[in-house]
């Protein structure tokens, strides 16, 4: 699987958990199915496999699949329940002032634009993202959020709605790329400048549950995406507090 850049960062006779690059949807496309994505490519080594979650095809990082029907009984009951502990890496827009913070927002489909999700008071259904600042810079913030519910799009809109958009994040962003000359003052770009990110900057770092096998916390850590890596690394040189 190495020319997909698919990459097994855990497996055991129940799991596979696997570090997806950004841009490869999780699982087939509902209208398009001759497009690639995670669930057929790993179809083809594992004739058995369950999906349990996933993640937008924009979004890098953790996936976890079930390679058997009690496992995947258990983990969908786990999710279902909300003792699932997912962590995500995110880096948004801005300086937030509140170093950690819970946003309740409810969310609904959008009917008007179907590619997104939007904020419903009356008829969304109840959605909750905490946050933590891990990093700050003069215009930029990394952040740790954990999802407490599994709504499509959830961190992105609840980030988004209270000022603080994921960078690039197409959707619910002006934004689809960051560039380096907007990070590092005085800097002349070449017109042919290529962004240092151009997909949404949001990763799934961490998903931690109780294997029903060994009854002890599984615990797993993707590393995070070269893209985010390089641009972080940027961050820190050029726009530091």
């Amino acid at each position: 699987m190495e020319k997909e850049n698919i990459k097994i960062v855990y497996e055991d006779e129940d799991y596979i958990v696997v570090n997806k690059p950004s841009g490869l949807l999780t699982i087939p496309d509902r209208f398009d199915k001759q497009q690639k994505n995670l669930f057929d490519i790993l179809k083809e080594h594992y004739p058995q496999l369950y999906i349990t979650h996933r993640i937008d095809k924009d979004t890098s990082g953790i996936v976890c699949f079930a390679k058997n029907s009690q496992a995947h009984k258990e983990l969908s009951k786990m999710f279902e329940n909300r003792t699932v502990e997912k962590t995500y890496l995110g880096l948004v827009y801005g300086k937030l002032v509140q170093q950690h913070g819970k946003i309740e927002l409810p969310i609904s489909e959008n009917k008007n634009n179907p590619a997104k999700v939007k904020i419903d008071f009356k008829n969304g259904k109840p959605s909750i993202t905490e946050y933590k600042v891990l990093e700050l810079f003069k215009d930029y913030s990394l952040l740790e959020i954990k999802p407490l519910t599994g709504r499509r799009h959830q961190i992105r809109i609840h980030l988004a709605t209270i000022g603080y958009p994921i960078v690039a994040d197409n959707l619910y962003s002006n934004k689809n790329a960051l560039y380096l000359s907007e990070i590092k003052k005085n800097y002349k770009p070449k017109p042919d400048q290529k962004p240092l990110i151009s997909r949404c900057a949001l990763h799934a770092y961490k998903i931690k549950f109780l294997h029903f096998r060994t009854n002890e916390f599984l615990e797993v850590v993707a590393p995070l995406a070269k893209d985010l890596e390089i641009t972080l690394k940027y961050l820190r040189e050029y726009n530091s507090l």
